[in-house]
């Protein structure tokens, strides 16, 4: 019988190097001496390198948020580098890593839907960012009387101070612009500008939305009325339908990382990806919702062959922006056409319906293995009910997608995430452990 020994795994790192540290710099260095090195790194830096020191970026960073002595903020990734022959370390924003720069948890990561202080300070120490818009700033919360309590925040500086201050230096903050249909670019770089002030240029990512055939010119119409746009979502100027991509495009060369959002069908991934976005999007809820409508309504035409059921189509395709408002007298066979193509477009056949819903999110993982972007992520975003959350979960433990967990970003409402960290037989073990311990002291 053969007995197979196996070698004990000997953790080295950069202070068992016992390199000098240059005079003045020995607290700036005694934060990084506990970081893992890999046996031939090691083997490597012993015959090399002749003192140790840290980057400037580690010494703006752990000033800026007034790090305590003795390691390195959360949000950040250590990387080592030989220069001169000294090692030198730095840091790199990698909101995958927790303090010291060791790996969080698991490699998908969550978020926060919120702008509302209250509901992410529980959520705060497990989440890695935070994502909000006009939406949630200003009607769920600020204008909220019952979110905004006594009004104590007064405009949406005061509220991205105070997400910052509870979600501390590891979680980035992505923050929408108000009007991305603002002319003057120069005003649309002083308020991402402002946002950096408050939040850092290392926690702050610029939400960017895709703006399809709304421009300038016609974006008051979803002001007044019913709010209907006479362009059909896919008959927009290439100059409107791409200005959310320049837009992106030109604020990453500015030094600004982008969350570009508004992205629903699988189709719109690739494009996307041109403009070199921080985060990609992946919207859920209402998308799986219009495509279980809209099979309801084929499904009923097939089978009764009456004529209402596509006048009703029609009116749920302008009602949800398929159709223009104009488009009320378009023909039904050219409406059934439409909604066919919208189908096709999603992988769905009307009988079979809108399975998990979650083909856009396989289809740009797919895009995203295959993109020259590795510092890119996929915010999987906008879900409800019962089913979004547990088909979520069970998609990232297919193997297709099982190399690709570091590029995912769970992020939900709050209260939407906490639901799923309950089950019925808690309250049933509870209910057993507190009568046992009744009495006990």
């Amino acid at each position: 019988m053969t007995t197979t020994h196996r070698c004990a795994r000997i953790r080295l790192t950069l202070r068992d190097l016992h390199l000098p540290v240059p005079p003045g710099r020995e607290e700036l260095v005694a934060r990084v001496l506990d970081t893992p090195v890999e046996r031939e790194t090691f083997e490597f830096l012993s015959e090399r390198a002749r003192g140790i020191d840290v980057g400037a970026g580690l010494e703006e960073v752990v000033t800026h948020f007034r790090t305590p002595p003795g390691g390195t903020p959360a949000g950040f990734r250590r990387e080592l580098g030989l220069r001169e022959g000294a090692v030198v370390v730095d840091l790199v924003r990698d909101i995958g890593c927790g303090e010291n720069g060791r790996q969080r948890p698991t490699n998908v990561l969550y978020s926060a839907d919120s702008a509302n202080p209250y509901e992410v300070e529980p959520l705060a120490p497990f989440v890695s960012n935070l994502t909000c818009n006009p939406g949630i700033i200003y009607d769920l919360f600020l204008n909220n009387p019952e979110a905004n309590i006594g009004g104590r925040f007064r405009d949406r500086d005061e509220v991205m101070m105070e997400l910052g201050r509870i979600l501390g230096p590891g979680c980035d903050i992505s923050v929408e612009l108000n009007n991305p249909f603002e002319e003057d670019f120069s005003k649309i770089l002083e308020e991402a500008a402002r946002f950096r002030e408050i939040l850092s240029p290392w926690r702050v990512v610029i939400k960017v939305p895709h703006t399809g055939p709304v421009n300038p010119g016609n974006v008051g119409q979803l002001l007044q009325g019913d709010g209907g746009l006479d362009v059909r979502f896919s008959r927009g100027a290439t100059k409107d339908c791409l200005r959310g991509h320049n837009l992106a495009l030109r604020l990453a060369e500015e030094g600004y990382r982008v969350n570009f959002t508004l992205m629903f069908e699988p189709y719109q991934t690739q494009l996307a990806l041109q403009a070199r976005p921080y985060f990609i999007n992946a919207f859920i809820r209402h998308r799986k919702i219009q495509t279980e409508r809209i099979c309801g309504f084929l499904r009923a035409h097939e089978l009764t062959r009456q004529q209402d059921q596509l006048e009703k189509l029609r009116s749920y395709l302008i009602a949800s922006d398929y159709l223009s408002s104009g488009e009320k007298n378009l023909g039904l066979e050219e409406v059934g056409a439409i909604a066919r193509e919208v189908l096709h477009a999603r992988g769905v056949d009307v009988s079979s319906g809108a399975g998990d819903g979650l083909d856009a999110v396989r289809h740009s993982l797919r895009a995203l293995r295959n993109a020259n972007l590795d510092d890119t992520r996929l915010i999987i975003c906008s879900m409800e009910g019962a089913f979004n959350y547990p088909d979520i979960d069970r998609l990232l433990m297919e193997p297709e997608f099982a190399d690709m967990t570091r590029r995912i970003v769970v992020t939900a409402e709050p209260r939407y995430l906490a639901r799923f960290a309950s089950s019925n037989q808690v309250i049933s073990y509870q209910r057993r452990f507190m009568k046992a311990a009744r009495g006990q002291s």
